[in-house]
C-alpha cells in the first residue's frame, strides 16, 4: 500500500455476511422444521392467569389510576356516617368539601399492589346546649393525610366557623367533641381500604 499501490486483497470480500454464506464444511446444519406433538403444545387454558391488562401477559409494571372511583367512594362512605352524639350535643357531616389526592393499582411481576394518599375536609353542622340554650355550630374537620395502610396514624384537626358568640371554654369543649369523629371516620376509611384492595 505504500507509494499509492493497491492492496492485493482489496478485491476480495471480507465481510462476515459473505464469509458465513460461503462457509460449508464446519458450519452448523440448518434447522429442520418439525411438527409438534399434542403433548408439546400447551393449551391456552393451561397458562397461569395474569393480573392486569390482556396485553400484559408477562405481568410486568402496569399502573392504573383509581382516583375517580376512590374520590366518589370516600365521599359516599364518609357522608353515610350520620350523627355523632356528645354529652352536650350532637353533630353530623353536612358535606365532604375536599378530597384531593391519588389512588392507584400497580401490577408488578404479576402481583397486585394498591395505594392512596388523600387530604380530606369534612363540613360539620351540630347543636350544643350551652348554658341551657341550644346553639347551632358549624365547623370543619380536616384530615391532613390519609395514606393506605396507615389508619392508626390518622389525625383530625378541628376548625369552628362561627365562634364569635361562644366563650373560649365552650369552643374548646366543642372542638374536643368534634375530634370524636375520628373513630367513625377511621372505620369508614378502613372499609374503603378493603374495597380498594379488591379492585
Amino acid at each position: 500500500m505504500e507509494n499509492g499501490g493497491e492492496d492485493k486483497h482489496s478485491s476480495v470480500t471480507t465481510s462476515y455476511r459473505y464469509w458465513v454464506r460461503e462457509a460449508s464444511q464446519d458450519a452448523a446444519p440448518l434447522p429442520v422444521p418439525r411438527k409438534l406433538s399434542a403433548d408439546e403444545v400447551a393449551p391456552p387454558d393451561s397458562q397461569p392467569p395474569t393480573l392486569g391488562s390482556v396485553w400484559n401477559k408477562a405481568g410486568t409494571w402496569e399502573e392504573k389510576n383509581l382516583n375517580k372511583w376512590a374520590v366518589d367512594r370516600i365521599k359516599e362512605l364518609l357522608g353515610s356516617i350520620g350523627s355523632v352524639e356528645f354529652p352536650a350535643g350532637k353533630a353530623q357531616i353536612a358535606e365532604v368539601t375536599k378530597c384531593s389526592g391519588d389512588a392507584f393499582l400497580v401490577t408488578v411481576r404479576n402481583k397486585k399492589r394498591v395505594g392512596c394518599t388523600y387530604e380530606i375536609t369534612l363540613k360539620i353542622k351540630g347543636e350544643w346546649t350551652i348554658r341551657e340554650e341550644i346553639k347551632t355550630v358549624k365547623g370543619h374537620v380536616d384530615i391532613p393525610e390519609f395514606s393506605y395502610g396507615e389508619l392508626d396514624d390518622l389525625q383530625v384537626e378541628v376548625r369552628l366557623s362561627e365562634e364569635k358568640d361562644l366563650p373560649q371554654q365552650d369552643k374548646i369543649m366543642i372542638k374536643q367533641d368534634l375530634k370524636q369523629f375520628l373513630n367513625p371516620v377511621r372505620e369508614k376509611l378502613s372499609q374503603f381500604e378493603e374495597e380498594l384492595k379488591d379492585r
